[in-house]
C-alpha cells in the first residue's frame, strides 16, 4: 500500500506597496485563490501580518514602466530590503505594471483607495499563482 505524503499547505501574502497605503492578499497553496485582507500603512503592519498569518512566501509586485524597465524607488527597494531582513521569508517579485488600472475597473463607482490598494495585491498575488 501507497504511502501518502503529507504535503504542507503554504500561505502567501501578496502586496501592492505604495507610499502612503500597502494593500494585502493572502492564499493558500490548497486552493490557489488569492483574496483581499486588508491595507496597512507601514512595514511593522505588514511584519505583523505575516506572523498573525503565518505567511510561508511574500509576493510582492514589482514597479515597472510600461517599457518594462524597472522603476525601482529608492523608498520601495529600501522597504523591500528590510521585508526580506526582517520578515525571514522568500520573497518572489511580479510585474505590478497593470495591476491598479485593473484594480480601478474592478472597484467599481466606489473606488475608495483603501479597496483599491487590496484588489491590486489580489490581481499581483492571482497572477503569481497561476503561473506557479
Amino acid at each position: 500500500m501507497a504511502e501518502v505524503l503529507d504535503k504542507k499547505t503554504e500561505r502567501y501574502l501578496g502586496l501592492d506597496w505604495g507610499e502612503k497605503r500597502i494593500g494585502l492578499a493572502t492564499a493558500d497553496s490548497e486552493t490557489s485563490l488569492a483574496l483581499p485582507l486588508k491595507t496597512v500603512g507601514s512595514l511593522e503592519e505588514v511584519l505583523e501580518t505575516i506572523e498573525q498569518e503565518e505567511i510561508d512566501v511574500i509576493v510582492i509586485g514589482s514597479p515597472k514602466k510600461m517599457s518594462g524597465q524597472a522603476a525601482d524607488s529608492p523608498a520601495w527597494l529600501s522597504f523591500v530590503e528590510q521585508l526580506g531582513e526582517r520578515s525571514g521569508r522568500p520573497l518572489e517579485f511580479l510585474d505590478e505594471r497593470l495591476s491598479s488600472l485593473a484594480a480601478d475597473a474592478l472597484s467599481g463607482e466606489d473606488k475608495e483607495k483603501a479597496k483599491r490598494d487590496e484588489i491590486a495585491a489580489t490581481l499581483i498575488l492571482q497572477d503569481y499563482l497561476d503561473s506557479h
